[in-house]
C-alpha cells in the first residue's frame, strides 16, 4: 500500500553503481562549471547574492524588508556567506555540487522506477538519465536559483518515498513525510502543489487501507506507515510556520510570498493553459496514438507493423532531432525542444489515470507518483506562463518518460504458445536519450533559456574585485561595475544610504555594506512601491546616494513606471558625475 517503489528493499549497491553514479554527478557538475566560466546574468544574481548579503548581516526577510520569494535558497546562500565568506565561487561550487547530485537522485528514482517492470532496467535508467547531464537542474540556469533548489528538494522527496518498504521503521516514514514540506520553502508555486496532492494521495491511501483493514485484508503496520508519513508532514509543516512565526511573523510571510506575489506574478487561467496550445500536437499526439493502438492489434507480430509503429511513436523525437538541421535560429531551436514537454506531459497524464483506473486494486504511492509530479510541473509551468521553470524541472519530466517506458514494456501481444513482446523499450529509450541529449545540448550552448540578457558574441569578461571570483560574462558589465565599486569604496561613506536603479548589479555581496533601503531590485514582482511612495521611502530612510545604471545587462529596463520613478526622485538629488554605465546622484 505505502510502497513507492516495486515493493523491494533498497538494491545494494555494486561497482557500475558506483561508476555511474560519479559520471553522472561528474558532468553535470562539469557542465555547471563550464556555464559559469562564461556566462553571468547579474539581474538574478543580485536578487539573490545580494538578499542572502543582508541576511548574512542579520536582517530578516518578511520582518525587515519585503520578501517576494520563500527563504531556503536565500537562507543557504547567507550561510554559505557567513561559513567561507563574500567570494562567489563559492556559490559556483554550491550549484555545481546540488546540480550533480540531483542528476544521480534523478537516475536513482528512475532505476528504481523500471526494477521489475522491464528488462535491463540499469540500461535504460542511465540512457534516460544521461541527457541530464545537459538538462539538470542548474545546468540550464547555473546560478544559484530558487527553482532548481526547490526541483533538488523535490527529488529528494521522491527517493525518500521510493526507498519506503512494506513496513519501514517509523521514523523512516515521518522523515519522508518531512522531506514534502521542504520544496514548498524554497519555491511556492512548486511546493505549494507539491505538497497539497501528496497529502491527498495519502489520505485517500488511508482511507482506502482502514477500509480493507475492516475486512481484515489490510495489516496495521500498513496503516501505521502512512500515519507517520502523514505525522511527519504535519510534524515539519508546523514546525517551519511555528519558527516563522516566532521570527519574522507569519502574517507577514503569506503577505508577501502568497498575496503580494499571486498580485503581482500569477496569470491569467487561460495563459496558464497556453502550455497546451502548441500547433504541433496537432500531429504528433495522433502519431503516437497510432503507434500505440498498431501495437495493440493483431498485426503487433509481423514484423512490418512493429517498424511502422515504431516509427510512429518516435516521429515526435526525430522531428525535433532534425530541427537542428531544419533551423539555423537558435529560437526556433529551442521552441521545437520545449514543444516535447505538452507531448510528454499530456501521455503521462493520460497513463497515470489509466494505471489508477485499470490497476485500482494497487494503490500504491508509486501508483500516484506520476500524478503527484505532473501537479507540481503545471504547477510551475501555469504560474510562469509556458517556459519560465522548464529550466529547473527536467529531472521531473525525464521521471515521468520512465513511466511511459514501462509501459512500453508491459504492451504484450499473446502467440501460443508464447507471449511477444511487440517493440523494444530500450529502442525507444535510445531514441528520446539522443533527442533530448543533442537537442539540450545545442540548447544550452545557445543560451536560448537566458535570452531576457544581453550577451554579447565576445569572450567573457571578469571582475577584478576578489569577491567576484569566479563570476564571468561576455560584454562591459562586470569591468562597468568594477569602476562603480572603485568610485563608491574611494568616495561614499560605508554609512550612508544609497539606492540603485534597477538593482542590477549584487552591489551590497561585492562591496560587504549593509543594505539600508527595504528593496534592492526594482522590478514589478519585487516592488511594492509606487513613484511617489518610493521618493517618500528614499526620504524616510534618508538615502544619501541615488545610482542609477544607464547600460543594463537585461534587455529591458523593468523599473515599474521608469520615467515617473525618475521623476519623483531626482528633485531632491544633484547629478556627481558619469561614469561609463552609471550615473552618481547625491542627496
Amino acid at each position: 500500500m505505502v510502497t513507492a517503489g516495486n515493493g523491494s528493499s533498497e538494491p545494494s549497491w555494486v561497482l557500475r553503481d558506483w561508476l555511474a553514479a560519479v559520471g553522472l554527478f561528474a558532468a553535470s557538475a562539469a557542465v555547471v562549471l563550464w556555464q559559469n566560466a562564461h556566462v553571468a546574468v547579474l539581474w538574478d544574481l543580485s536578487y539573490v547574492l545580494d538578499t542572502a548579503s543582508r541576511i548574512a548581516l542579520g536582517q530578516l526577510p518578511y520582518r525587515d524588508f519585503p520578501l517576494v520569494h520563500a527563504p531556503l535558497t536565500f537562507l543557504i546562500q547567507a550561510a554559505i556567506v557567513r561559513l567561507a565568506g563574500r567570494v562567489y565561487f563559492h556559490h559556483v561550487l554550491y550549484v555545481a555540487a546540488v546540480g550533480g547530485l540531483s542528476t544521480v537522485l534523478a537516475w536513482r528514482i528512475i532505476f528504481r522506477s523500471l526494477l521489475g517492470r522491464v528488462q535491463q532496467p540499469f540500461a535504460i535508467a542511465l540512457l534516460l538519465a544521461t541527457p541530464l547531464a545537459v538538462l539538470g537542474i542548474y545546468c540550464v540556469f547555473p546560478f544559484p536559483s530558487y527553482d532548481c533548489d526547490c526541483a533538488c528538494s523535490i527529488l529528494v522527496a521522491i527517493y525518500l518515498l521510493q526507498r519506503l518498504s512494506n513496513h519501514p521503521p517509523l521514523l523512516q516514514a515521518a522523515a519522508a513525510g518531512a522531506s514534502l514540506c521542504f520544496p514548498l520553502f524554497f519555491k511556492q508555486n512548486i511546493g505549494l502543489p507539491f505538497l497539497a496532492v501528496s497529502v491527498v494521495a495519502i489520505l485517500l491511501l488511508l482511507g482506502v487501507a482502514s477500509l480493507r483493514r475492516q475486512n481484515a485484508s489490510a495489516p496495521d503496520p500498513e496503516i501505521r506507515t502512512l500515519f507517520a508519513v502523514l505525522a511527519g508532514a504535519a510534524a515539519a509543516l508546523l514546525a517551519a510556520l511555528l519558527l516563522i512565526h516566532f521570527t519574522v511573523g507569519l502574517g507577514n510571510y503569506l503577505h508577501w510570498t502568497i498575496q503580494f506575489a499571486a498580485q503581482r506574478r500569477l496569470p491569467g487561467f487561460s495563459d496558464m493553459l497556453g502550455v497546451y496550445r502548441d500547433p504541433s500536437l496537432l500531429w504528433k499526439l495522433p502519431s503516437v496514438a497510432a503507434g500505440l493502438l498498431l501495437l495493440r492489434t493483431r498485426f503487433a507480430k509481423v514484423r512490418w507493423a512493429k517498424i511502422i509503429a515504431l516509427a510512429l511513436l518516435v516521429a515526435p523525437f526525430i522531428y525535433t532531432l532534425s530541427s537542428l538541421l531544419i533551423y539555423d535560429d537558435a529560437d526556433e531551436r529551442g521552441d521545437t525542444l520545449l514543444a516535447l514537454w505538452p507531448l510528454l506531459l499530456i501521455l503521462a497524464a493520460a497513463l497515470a489515470l489509466f494505471n489508477l483506473i485499470e490497476q485500482r486494486r494497487d494503490l500504491t504511492l508509486r501508483r500516484f507518483l506520476p500524478i503527484i509530479l505532473l501537479v507540481a510541473i503545471n504547477g510551475t509551468l501555469m504560474s510562469q506562463q509556458l517556459w519560465g521553470s522548464t529550466y529547473a524541472i527536467w529531472p521531473l519530466l525525464i521521471i515521468l518518460a520512465a513511466d511511459q517506458i514501462a509501459f512500453l514494456a508491459a504492451l504484450e501481444f499473446p502467440v501460443s504458445p508464447v507471449v511477444l513482446r511487440p517493440i523494444s523499450p530500450l529502442a525507444i529509450t535510445t531514441v528520446l536519450s539522443l533527442t533530448l541529449f543533442v537537442c539540450g545540448g545545442f540548447y544550452i550552448a545557445s543560451e536560448e533559456r537566458l535570452s531576457y540578457a544581453q550577451l554579447p558574441d565576445a569572450p567573457p569578461d571578469h571582475s577584478t574585485f576578489p569577491q567576484l571570483a569566479g563570476m564571468a560574462t561576455p560584454g562591459p558589465y562586470l569591468s562597468n561595475f568594477d569602476e562603480l565599486l572603485r568610485y563608491a569604496k574611494a568616495n561614499i561613506p560605508v554609512s550612508d544610504g544609497i539606492v540603485l536603479l534597477p538593482g542590477e548589479d549584487p552591489f551590497y555581496f561585492a562591496s560587504g555594506r549593509a543594505p539600508q533601503f527595504p528593496v534592492l531590485l526594482f522590478d514589478p514582482a519585487t516592488d511594492p512601491y509606487s513613484p511617489a511612495q518610493l521618493a517618500g521611502e528614499v526620504q524616510i530612510h534618508q538615502i544619501h546616494w541615488l545610482i542609477v545604471k544607464r547600460e543594463l545587462e537585461i534587455n529591458d529596463d523593468p523599473t515599474p513606471e521608469h520615467e515617473a520613478t525618475l521623476k519623483a526622485l531626482l528633485p531632491a538629488f544633484t547629478l556627481v558625475t558619469h561614469l561609463r554605465a552609471y550615473d552618481i546622484y547625491r542627496r
